[in-house]
């Protein structure tokens, strides 16, 4: 691959600063968890199902602890406790509390030791079943294999489950590899996570663990027949970020979109939920080998793709330590970034090829994620069609990892099967066609790209030295990151944040961040 002249110096600084930041932040996750976390591990002890009012049941119990005023000591403590006295199941012990037979919070406590030793028992089947989702996953494609990347990503959002099925194997015959299945309008912003199977949703289909097993076993269907293993995507972002990342892991998705600053500026959720949730949303995601996308491209939606480009770096440097701190590899960092300038500026495509290229060469393990052109698009769908296309050339030339592909109906409606196959063939003919051009073509030393490249790597490097002095919740009270200003005291979900007692105890994340080959 051709290389643009990078200074080593500011990528080494900025790297630093980031650490930093991810540090600093940890030291305030580390003393802090939330009622989405205690509802992952409830999940994540096998507590499933709904009450008689429909209400799920981790919410049920995680309610039942908090109302007694217990919740500081955290749900495994006292669920863990409850199987020792009663000798019922997580998930009997669950009903009987949804019914109102038993008050966990007050039974007899057996000692620390005690609880802590069964705490680790209990959790080990489900980390055995999701390791053995990976390694399911991992012989799959060693046996029927996968595209090459970039990873064709497209989308389906009927809102219904199965209608979503219908299209999603459509698609994979077509040619994609990523199937994402676009949650519903709204979901991130319920404190629950829906249950079964559903068939009406606005804009997208909610994320139900059913619904992802009915997605799941519909493309391994489809990976058969067309010969290479097609991946499985939905979103843990919002107030229930760590159940869904648990409920992926268990029905074996292959990538999650998963940012650490997404929720807070986009869905006016609080910063401390969503960093101390995002903590163990990666955990599981690392563990079960999952590629995660973050949302960098979403910055260039509110502010412009020229002046805040150096923000959307800064973002990328402040996800991969967060990544790192959960465990998660570099080559499951699926680092986001967009094609978002306005397509009458000059020489924009070559701006355009710069911010990919430099990405590129600072985080070479990871599968870019490269979000295609909305801002711009209009009711034109041949510009719109070329507008991807450029999209297209840039993505081949930088070697991106997985690309989610625009679509020329854009922006008059959700795509019809007919819109997504014009779509896949417009990449399909470039990638093949331009397929070296980036091991080709090199780089004018001092010219444009270059240039460029380094401009937005020092505004970077300056910005992440600023977070780093002030510290990321300051920061983003300010509003540096897409014009945006979130208060720390203020924001959805703040009221389920508390800090962890002296018999706090989460099995699950010792057990998991060694990675898939821990034990």
């Amino acid at each position: 691959m051709a290389y643009i002249h990078l200074n080593e110096e500011l990528i080494k600084r900025a790297r630093e600063a980031a650490r930093n930041i991810a540090v600093d932040t940890q030291k305030f996750i580390d003393v802090h968890s939330t009622v989405a976390i205690e509802r992952t591990i409830a999940r994540l002890y096998g507590i499933d199902g709904v009450d008689e009012n429909g209400v799920p049941l981790p919410n049920r119990i995680v309610e039942h602890i908090k109302e007694n005023g217990a919740l500081e000591d955290g749900l495994t403590y006292y669920l863990v406790n409850a199987v020792l006295e009663t000798n019922l199941s997580p998930q009997e012990i669950a009903e009987e509390v949804a019914k109102g037979n038993l008050n966990i919070v007050k039974l007899n406590k057996h000692s620390i030791e005690e609880i802590q030793k069964k705490a680790y028992e209990l959790a080990y089947p489900m980390v055995e079943r999701i390791k053995s989702n990976r390694r399911t996953r991992e012989e799959m494609i060693n046996k029927i294999g996968e595209g090459d990347k970039p990873y064709l990503y497209v989308i389906v959002a009927t809102g219904n489950i199965y209608e979503d099925v219908v299209q999603a194997q459509s698609a994979a015959k077509q040619g994609a590899d990523i199937i994402a299945v676009i949650r519903t309008t709204g979901q991130s912003l319920l404190d629950y996570v829906p249950y079964g199977a559903t068939t009406e949703g606005f804009g997208g289909t909610y994320a139900t663990q059913e619904n992802f097993r009915i997605m799941r076993k519909a493309l391994d269907e489809v990976s058969y027949e067309v010969g290479r293993y097609i991946r499985l995507c939905n979103y843990c972002s919002g107030l229930c970020m760590p159940e869904i990342a648990a409920m992926g892991a268990m029905e074996r998705l292959d990538v999650m979109l998963n940012d650490a600053l997404y929720g807070i500026l986009f869905r006016d959720i609080n910063m401390q939920r969503t960093i101390v949730d995002q903590f163990f949303s990666r955990v599981i995601n690392g563990f079960a080998g999952v590629i995660i996308n973050t949302g960098e491209d979403n910055y260039l939606t509110t502010a412009d793709a020229v002046e805040a480009a150096h923000t959307v770096l800064a973002s990328q440097f402040i996800n991969e330590q967060f990544a790192k701190m959960a465990g998660i590899p570099e080559e499951q960092m699926g680092l986001g970034h967009a094609f978002e300038m306005n397509p009458d500026l000059k020489d924009g495509f070559l701006l355009e090829l710069a911010q990919a290229q430099m990405a590129r060469q600072i985080f070479p393990k990871a599968p870019l994620k490269y979000m295609p052109p909305t801002k711009f698009m209009t009711g034109n769908i041949f510009k719109g069609h070329i507008q991807d296309a450029l999209f297209n050339v840039v993505s081949i030339w930088t070697h991106q990892g997985i690309q989610l592909l625009g679509m020329l109906t854009e922006a008059i409606h959700t795509p019809f099967i007919s819109d997504r196959a014009l779509s896949i063939e417009n990449a399909r003919y470039i990638f093949n066609n331009m397929k070296s051009i980036g091991d080709e073509i090199e780089f004018k030393r001092g010219g444009i790209v270059e240039r460029r490249a380094n401009e937005v790597l020092n505004k970077a490097t300056m910005l992440l030295e600023e977070i780093e002095r002030e510290g990321l919740f300051t920061t983003l009270e300010k509003g540096i990151f897409a014009d945006i200003k979130r208060s720390r005291y203020a924001g959805k979900g703040l009221d389920g944040v508390f800090t962890k007692g002296e018999n706090y105890i989460n099995a699950f994340i010792p057990l998991m961040l060694g990675g898939a080959d821990n034990e």
